[in-house]
């Protein structure tokens, strides 16, 4: 009975945490949708607004143009801007800063942008005629401020392109010789080689030389002993090949290598009967 509501209470825990869990992760999808959502929206809304103001600057004369205008221009500089430092941003960490400027930049537009859109409700001209030039003077100074930063941004890019492929070139350049080693090694190896050839046909040369002058003084010595008698030189021939010792044995001559009946340990019992077959026997003529 008590391992049955064990049982019974390890299951309802495993269904809470499931539950939580699913909770937990329902909460979470939900969050990271309307935040999707919500970012669509905004770019929606804005692209909407963009276009809307590209069509009065067209459709719309005098004050209400020149303020569509200003706001459209507004827009469009810091747009560009923040595109070319987030573009940038995973390549170099500096453009973070730029963007916490641009941030703060885009406060101050929006605000702009804000008083801009109540002076084009504005009823009264003579007011708009009033306002228009100064907050088109901080639109443009907003407006260059953003510029700067996008063209600077962009500088610092093209620059960075231009070293990686300066050092790029090089090591290109550096494995081509690498790769031609060859050029450079025969050049090196053909002095050397010449001049071994010129000290091998020296050293040939003396050696003809030495081997002619000692076949020159055997001779003679053969002609001064030829009469000695054939005796004394196969003698002499015996003792000096005892002396020098055999020729080497060679690989497959045959020469020096064991015999069968020494392989197969014979040689011992053949060589006592050999010789008790030589022990003269004892006959008749013996007495």
């Amino acid at each position: 009975m008590d391992a049955f509501g064990v049982m019974i209470g390890l299951v309802l825990l495993f269904g809470i945490a499931a539950f939580v869990l699913a909770v937990v992760g329902t909460v979470k999808a939900a969050k990271a949708v309307a935040t999707k959502i919500g970012r669509h929206e905004a770019n929606a809304r804005r692209a909407v607004e963009n276009a809307t103001l590209k069509a009065k600057t067209f459709t719309k004369v005098g004050p209400p143009g020149q303020i569509a205008a200003v706001r459209l221009g507004l827009r469009t500089s810091l747009d560009g801007t923040r595109q070319v430092l987030e573009s940038g941003l995973p390549q170099d960490g500096q453009l973070g800063e730029s963007l916490a400027l641009l941030g703060r930049l885009d406060t101050h537009a929006a605000e702009l942008d804000g008083e801009l859109r109540m002076l084009e409700r504005e009823p009264d001209t003579a007011r708009i005629a009033a306002k228009l030039p100064e907050l088109r003077e901080r639109a443009e100074r907003i407006t260059h401020s953003a510029e700067t930063m996008r063209w600077a941004a962009q500088d610092r890019m093209h620059r960075f392109a231009d070293d990686e492929l300066s050092r790029l070139s090089q090591e290109c350049e550096s494995e081509a010789g690498a790769l031609r080693h060859w050029d450079t090694s025969g050049e090196s190896s053909s002095a050397p080689s010449s001049g071994g050839s010129a000290a091998g046909a020296g050293s040939a040369g003396s050696a003809a030389a030495a081997g002619s002058a000692a076949g020159a003084g055997s001779a003679a010595a053969t002609g001064s002993a030829g009469s000695s008698g054939s005796a004394s030189a196969s003698a002499g021939t015996r003792s000096g090949a005892a002396s020098g010792g055999a020729a080497r044995a060679g690989l497959t001559d045959g020469k020096g290598r064991p015999s069968a009946e020494e392989l197969l340990g014979l040689a011992d019992p053949l060589a006592k009967l050999a010789q008790r077959l030589r022990k003269p026997s004892a006959g008749p003529t013996a007495g």
